[in-house]
């Protein structure tokens, strides 16, 4: 709650000071609230993981996330939009300079009487001088709005990848789920043809018989959905490869064990190491110069334009520099009325601005809550997962400690039942709180902007 209360706090005094000097709100006004650690007890450090995808120590998820970030069809959507700013940024900065056109043109003039042809060439230049500084805000916006997209697409990529790893690691619970389901059937067989060879032996009940038939197909209801969910997972990843979604990604992989979580670094490093932060930055400073531009309109405006023409009525005329006729014009132009909509449009980028720092300091608390949360959820997880491994281990036993007492007629039938769900709902928890740490681990790199080795797009396309 404090570091909310310095945020909002200097949030507000960046604003005054950008209102009441006209400067461009920068992000610097407000990262000053970084904490130098992690309220969740996570180790800062200034040791970043190189490449947090080989951490999990699974050759076929590099090569799952070398895949997507090449096929992905999203990211090459946002590869072109790279391109597409990079040729606005180039078009934004040609305002700085002398435009340059030349004309030519032939004139046939048809009389009764006679007729004549007339020769003309002409050579035009213009250019505008940046008094006020707006064309060279103009140009940095653009390059602004291009640091930005490309931000975006890293930022993309960093989510496929992602995207990828928690597909690949449903993948694998599903098919550990399903093969659960599998060996509970076949447990559910066995006991079954015991209890009936016993009620053929008249020691069981027919309604002991009747109430494994009922678990048994039971169990079978359940293999069947987690065949289903089984597939649906492979489906999924697929797509994100940009593959057609047959289900038959192979998946034969284990869920990964981790060491202690290192190389986070501290919360201020998210400020420039998340792509989603610095998009909103470099957002947040091009915002600032279009307010700059929209109030330099008010003011005047100095432009040069020159001409040079020849012409006669040979061709030959156009290269006589003795037809040549210049012209040097200087105009300084200052708006006078415009129905308000000058005045109209410096407010609107000044509150354009505004928002756009707001929504700067909203972004970083959001960022530095995903990464709390994610952080602090590690160490709970791998407490979590040390229960749920102590209690599918003794269910476990005690499973083949009740099998063995109801063949000796020391158990009843549904003390069987019941060993046999509890060891399959531990067993069961256990799958899912270990994949639920490896997604939430994922969630970690994601929530830091964590680096990756893989193919870049950017670099593919040259």
């Amino acid at each position: 709650m404090i570091k909310r209360t310095l945020l909002l706090s200097a949030t507000a005094l960046a604003l005054a000071s950008c209102a009441s000097t006209g400067q461009v709100p920068r992000a610097s006004d407000v990262n000053a609230s970084a904490p130098a650690s992690w309220a969740s007890g996570g180790m800062a450090d200034t040791v970043f993981v190189d490449d947090w995808v080989a951490t999990f120590d699974d050759p076929r998820l590099l090569q799952l996330v070398d895949e997507a970030v090449t096929e992905n069809p999203s990211l090459l959507a946002a590869e072109a939009r790279i391109r597409a700013a990079r040729a606005s940024a180039r078009a934004a900065n040609a305002g700085r300079l002398p435009s340059l056109s030349a004309d030519l043109s032939v004139t046939q003039r048809e009389t009764d009487a006679s007729s004549s042809t007339a020769y003309g060439a002409g050579l035009g230049v213009s250019w505008e001088a940046d008094l006020w500084g707006s064309l060279g805000a103009r140009a940095r916006a653009g390059v602004l709005e291009f640091e930005a997209t490309d931000a975006d697409f890293e930022a993309a990529r960093l989510s496929v990848a992602g995207q990828v790893a928690r597909a690949w690691f449903l993948l694998i619970e599903a098919r550990l789920q399903t093969e659960l389901a599998q060996r509970d059937v076949e447990a559910k067989e066995n006991s079954l043809a015991l209890i009936e060879r016993r009620f053929s032996a008249g020691v069981s009940r027919s309604s002991d018989v009747r109430t494994f038939r009922s678990a048994l197909a039971s169990s079978e209801a359940v293999l069947a959905s987690r065949q289903r969910s089984q597939a649906a997972a492979a489906r999924n990843l697929e797509i994100l490869l940009g593959r057609y979604p047959a289900g038959a990604i192979p998946h034969d992989a284990d869920l990964p064990e981790f060491a202690n979580l290192a190389g986070i670094g501290a919360p201020g490093d998210l400020l420039s190491r998340r792509p989603d932060l610095i998009a909103a930055e470099a957002r947040l400073e091009a915002a600032g110069l279009q307010a700059v531009i929209a109030r330099n309109a008010l003011l005047p405006s100095l432009t040069l334009r020159g001409n040079a023409d020849t012409g006669g009525a040979d061709p030959s005329d156009l290269l006589d520099l003795d037809t040549v006729v210049a012209t040097l014009v200087g105009g300084l132009t200052a708006p006078i009325f415009s129905g308000g909509a000058l005045r109209a449009e410096r407010d609107r980028a000044a509150a354009a601005a505004e928002a756009a720092l707001r929504t700067y300091a909203g972004t970083v608390l959001a960022a530095w809550r995903e990464a709390e949360d994610a952080i602090y959820a590690d160490s709970v997880l791998a407490a979590r997962v040390d229960a749920l491994q102590t209690a599918f281990e003794q269910a476990a036993a005690a499973e083949e400690l009740v099998i063995r007492q109801y063949g000796s007629g020391l158990a009843t039938v549904f003390e069987l039942l019941d060993a046999q769900s509890r060891r399959f709902a531990a067993e069961g928890q256990y799958i899912s709180a270990r994949r639920e740490r490896a997604t939430n681990r994922v969630d970690i790199y994601l929530a830091i902007g964590g680096d990756f080795d893989a193919p870049d797009l950017r670099n593919l396309e040259g």
